[in-house]
């Protein structure tokens, strides 16, 4: 039987690939349930730091929704998560998600994609926002995280219309943060994840924390929060340790050159 949602170690990183692409990797009730318990397992494994999320074959990161599978629902379209919610589970992960996002995100796999921390994309990528066409409200964030990425005027175009958003103009309106050829796509991301994994662990999981705490509280909140955190934390810091790690990371850019 096909594993619905795979996992690939590259050292501290893990490769979570949705496997439908038959149904352009659409979100079957046991395709969430299992990206949702695949996180869960991923933030209790203490040798994961970062995730890659991505999707199978060439068309699709995720179109959404299984519309098949709820039209055969015989008690309603059942659209309401209450357990094993993929976009919780991926919000609870502590580190850095990167979403390689190699083909169409739609609806809720648009959501799935605002889960993650940073998008890179290809130019097969496009996203699209098809709610208010189909006839129904989204549940995993869409609403608010889309005015706040892309300001009121354009989250409304975008699923005020259902039209797509290319890869060319996602990365224009900040959406994502880089477009690369698509066999350069998870090398790009595993590039970044080892980036990452170049900080020390405990700091990377604060300052994600940090800021995703912060962004969601008024500005002057989140300054008062930044200001609470780094004076506890900063205080435990040893300075030969710190010494010692800018030491590495001047090699690091060295050998960059």
């Amino acid at each position: 039987m096909t594993e619905l949602v795979t996992v690939d170690r590259h050292g501290a990183t893990a490769i979570v690939t949705l496997n439908r692409p038959e149904a352009m990797n659409a979100l079957s009730a046991p395709l969430k349930s299992q990206l949702a318990q695949t996180m869960d397992k991923l933030e209790a494994d203490t040798d994961i730091r970062v995730v890659i999320l991505t999707g199978a074959g060439e068309r699709a990161f995720t179109a959404g929704l299984d519309l098949k599978e709820l039209g055969e629902n015989a008690d309603g379209p059942a659209i309401a998560i209450t357990t094993d919610d993929p976009v919780k589970s991926i919000g609870r992960f502590s580190g850095p998600v990167i979403g390689a996002i190699n083909g169409v995100a739609i609806t809720g796999g648009f959501e799935i994609a605002l889960a993650c921390d940073v998008l890179i994309g290809t130019p097969n990528t496009r996203f699209a926002d098809t709610h208010a066409r189909v006839g129904i409200l989204p549940g995993w964030g869409l609403s608010q995280k889309l005015t706040r990425l892309l300001g009121p005027s354009r989250a409304k175009e975008v699923s005020l219309t259902g039209n797509f958003i290319s890869a060319e103009q996602a990365l224009d309106w900040g959406l994502i943060n880089h477009v690369v050829a698509p066999d350069a796509l998870l090398d790009t991301a595993l590039q970044l994840a080892s980036d990452m994994e170049s900080c020390v662990p405990e700091t990377l999981i604060a300052y994600k924390a940090l800021m995703d705490d912060g962004y969601a509280q008024t500005f002057g909140d989140g300054m008062h929060l930044e200001a609470k955190r780094s004076g506890a934390a900063n205080s435990k810091v040893d300075g030969q340790a710190i010494e010692a790690r800018r030491e590495n990371i001047r090699q690091r850019g060295q050998k960059q050159k």
